[in-house]
């Protein structure tokens, strides 16, 4: 008879969770786009980038608020791009790299540049140290204080590349550190920080464009200390 309980309260357990984890249709993004990417402050969504038709950069902002299920437009990016990333730390926004011009790599060009919003003022910040190698199709994690973006793409009329470099961004400190680069070269990999390790899983070895895809099955981790 326990057993028979328990079972019964196990499977009321489980209704009750399916009836609660479902999909609910919120307000819809003002200016529809593709190659949008997000992040999370102070309770609230934040929507950068995005393409318009012919892959022009719009550069938009979006703030969404899920208390009033709500989106207001906010001040557009400085430097219109795309391809980026995108980190919150400690409340502010920093969006580092990615390309400028159409979107495709091709007819786009790198960029190492930094930048800094700041969602309780709706403010970008100054000008910050730039990213030693400028690339676009990364992946960052952050860990004790600093930004470790990894990966990337790059092309012109002379070469195609994947990067294997891995760079961290001080922002108390305004800094960049050159650290190990990945075993294997590759854009557009998964990136995050489990415990004390930066993990980045799969991407291409070869840069787009091409016609050519070689997905990789890696699955790299670095050890960020202690």
């Amino acid at each position: 008879m326990k057993i028979l309980s328990f079972v019964l309260v196990a499977v009321f357990m489980c209704i009750s969770t399916a009836h609660t984890q479902k999909w609910a249709r919120l307000a819809e993004f003002p200016e529809p786009a593709e190659e949008l990417l997000g992040a999370s402050a102070g309770g609230k969504l934040y929507v950068f980038c995005g393409l318009a038709p012919g892959w022009q950069p719009m550069g938009l902002v979006y703030e969404y608020d899920p208390a009033t299920d709500t989106w207001t437009k906010k001040k557009p990016m400085p430097l219109a791009s795309h391809h980026v990333s995108f980190t919150e730390y400690r409340g502010k926004i920093y969006v580092i790299g990615g390309r400028v011009g159409a979107a495709g790599i091709t007819t786009a060009s790198n960029t190492n540049v930094v930048e800094e919003y700041d969602p309780g003022t709706d403010s970008w910040g100054g000008v910050r140290a730039r990213m030693p190698t400028a690339r676009s199709a990364m992946a960052s994690g952050v860990y004790g204080g600093r930004i470790y973006v990894t990966g990337g793409e790059f092309q012109d009329s002379q070469m195609m590349a994947t990067f294997r470099a891995l760079e961290a961004y001080d922002p108390a400190n305004n800094t960049w550190s050159v650290l190990p680069s990945m075993p294997v070269a590759r854009h557009g990999p998964a990136g995050a920080v489990v415990g004390n390790r930066l993990h980045m899983v799969s991407g291409d070895v070869q840069s787009a464009g091409t016609g050519i895809h070689v997905h990789a099955p890696y699955h790299d981790a670095f050890e960020l200390g202690k």
